[in-house]
């Protein structure tokens, strides 16, 4: 994810022990008794990443705790995001005063099923995905991007969107992404200056898509 983001925000990825690493007593009483495992290796390599990512801006080592809607709860001065998917985990974080909110998705670079590409994607994303060179799965790209967008737009409004409340292009040559956030989710947000235009970055190998972003100040 260093790639990706600029150098303001910290990166951290997990390493292979950080699945099985230490939790804070914070971070262990957000997990469930009966969380099953993939879901504990999920959340303790996030949450290692995290404190890791935070060491890297200077920052002690505290608990990132998750919300309700499990969300990280970062503290005071901090924006940050966590990102996990089969075999892969990461973490990134930023002051405050640097940017307003980051986001980051990765994801298995596969084919999504019709059904699933109807559920993610608007009409014309899906018409511009065919159009664009063969060989990646766009609408995997489409899907991380959104996640990413929604990742960014979350802690800025305090509520989340829908797939189609978000109009992804892709800039295949330039690595980057631009996402249009429909009129009505700005108005109806209940903030100063909702970002109607988020842009950010993505990468594709054999394996995984990976995309982030940051919102400026």
């Amino acid at each position: 994810m260093r790639d990706l983001l600029p150098p303001v925000v910290s990166v951290a990825v997990a390493g292979a022990a950080d699945w099985a690493g230490v939790l804070l007593p914070a971070e262990r009483a957000c997990l469930s008794e009966r969380a099953v495992q993939s879901r504990r290796r999920d959340f303790t390599a996030g949450r290692v990443c995290a404190r890791r990512a935070m060491a890297g801006l200077g920052l002690p080592a505290v608990p990132v705790p998750s919300a309700a809607d499990r969300a990280p709860v970062w503290p005071d001065g901090v924006v940050g995001t966590i990102t996990h998917t089969t075999g892969y985990c990461a973490a990134a974080a930023a002051r405050t005063t640097e940017i307003r909110s980051v986001g980051m998705d990765a994801e298995r670079h596969k084919e999504l099923n019709p059904g699933v590409r109807r559920l993610i994607c608007l009409p014309e994303e899906e018409e511009r995905c065919a159009r664009l060179p063969s060989g990646i799965s766009w609408p995997a790209v489409v899907f991380s991007a959104k996640e990413t967008v929604y990742k960014v737009w979350h802690p800025v409004a305090g509520s989340w969107l829908d797939f189609h409340d978000a109009q992804v292009e892709l800039d295949p040559d330039a690595g980057v992404f631009t996402a249009r956030i429909a009129p009505a989710r700005v108005d109806a947000a209940q903030v100063a200056r909702p970002p109607a235009l988020i842009t950010g970055r993505f990468a594709v190998d054999a394996d995984l898509v990976r995309t982030a972003a940051v919102l400026p100040h």
